[in-house]
């Protein structure tokens, strides 16, 4: 754990545009699809089994392009778009759920294997693994189940933003990790 008293180490992350290609390994980039097209691959892939589902349009006011705190959600896909198309950033990191079968006791070798209050098992995000992507145009992102991701975040003073997760997801199963407190620092996104 970091000096809280302590000044942040400031890490500079250069936004990555999100592909499909870039972003694969955080969840989907979904473009618009000619109307009448079948559900396929190209479509959000989600897990929405845990629930009910809640579609809503966030309002964020001041989401400068910094952070220090990353969640996930574990039980549950997110699907994140801008209305408007505007220009967005999002923080991320893999999912890092660990299966109970995976998780030892505290003499073995998994020591940073970390209960979180919602009662799943993950491992905290390292620094070097955090990316940022740059969304713009007619897209949105579809999160996989688990994975770290801070933000909306954006240059504008205002934005709102269509959200799909459960109705339950940020009071049953949000876990955060404060990369300030625990590591001792806090990322910028230059673009």
């Amino acid at each position: 754990m970091a000096d809280p008293k302590a000044k942040p180490d400031v890490v500079e992350v250069k936004a990555i545009e999100a592909t499909a290609e870039s972003f694969e390994e955080y969840g989907q980039v979904i473009g618009a699809s000619p109307d009448g097209d079948e559900f396929g691959p190209q479509d959000a892939q989600l897990d929405l089994s845990r629930g009910i589902p809640r579609f809503y349009i966030m309002h964020i006011e001041n989401r400068p392009l910094k952070f220090s705190t990353i969640t996930h959600h574990a039980s549950v896909t997110q699907c994140l778009g801008s209305i408007g198309g505007h220009v967005w950033y999002l923080g991320v990191a893999k999912p890092s759920i660990v299966d109970d079968y995976e998780v030892k006791d505290d003499t073995g070798s998994n020591n940073e294997i970390v209960q979180s209050r919602c009662g799943h098992f993950y491992v905290p995000p390292a620094v070097e693994s955090v990316r940022v992507f740059r969304v713009e145009g007619s897209k949105f992102l579809k999160l996989n189940r688990g994975t770290w991701h801070a933000g909306p975040l954006f240059k504008a003073d205002t934005m709102d933003f269509y959200n799909l997760e459960l109705s339950n997801t940020n009071v049953v199963d949000h876990t955060t990790h404060n990369f300030k407190r625990e590591n001792g620092v806090a990322f910028l996104i230059n673009d």
